[in-house]
């Protein structure tokens, strides 16, 4: 059979990274802002892009063949990654564990939340934000709480020296500051 004819799988349009898995028996935290982004994210799919991405592909159908209509088969593949996306996303906030973090500010303690500068063994100082593994952005100095270093870093308090794993052996860092957002007025 000519593979013109052949159907391709839904499979073939996973050029999306999959996102984090949690670790088996973890929790799925959150902040409140980070999860106000997840649902708008999701509401914004299913009440606005989806159904305009659902309109384009009944319009498109309607023209005919369809094996030759680009604009139904690329509005097929969107309305997939679409659904993907809805699908994972509420499957993460169903199981989402909303935590403020601004319950310890003006602890020096870290936290999930916390703002922590700190020293690595050259004394350069970094700065990261602890967030949910769906919220963190590296590039924004935001990292997981299951990354190496927030686990290396939870529990200790200023002025704490801390061993991390790294793949070029252990290093010792110290914790300069650490830092909570202000809790909201009422």
């Amino acid at each position: 059979m000519n593979k013109a004819f052949t159907r391709e799988s839904d499979a073939d349009d996973d050029d999306e990274p999959t996102p984090a898995p949690l670790p088996p028996g973890t929790k799925n935290y959150i902040t409140p802002s980070g999860y106000a982004r997840l649902r708008a994210e999701l509401l914004h799919l299913m009440d606005g892009e989806r159904p305009q991405v659902v309109e384009a592909v009944h319009w498109a159908a309607r023209n005919g063949d369809r094996s030759e209509n680009g604009d139904y088969l690329y509005g097929k593949k969107r309305l997939r990654e679409i659904d993907r996306r809805i699908r994972f996303l509420t499957k993460r906030l169903e199981i989402a564990e909303v935590t403020d973090p601004s319950a310890h500010h003006g602890s020096d303690q870290v936290f999930f939340g916390a703002t922590v500068v700190y020293a690595d063994p050259s004394g350069a100082e970094r700065t990261i934000t602890i967030l949910g593994i769906d919220e963190a952005d590296s590039s924004a100095g935001q990292v997981s709480w299951i990354a190496p270093i927030a686990r290396a870093l939870l529990r200790a308090r200023e002025g704490d020296v801390v061993k991390l794993t790294t793949p070029g052996g252990m290093q010792e860092i110290e914790v300069l500051s650490v830092r909570y957002p202000e809790p909201a007025a009422d």
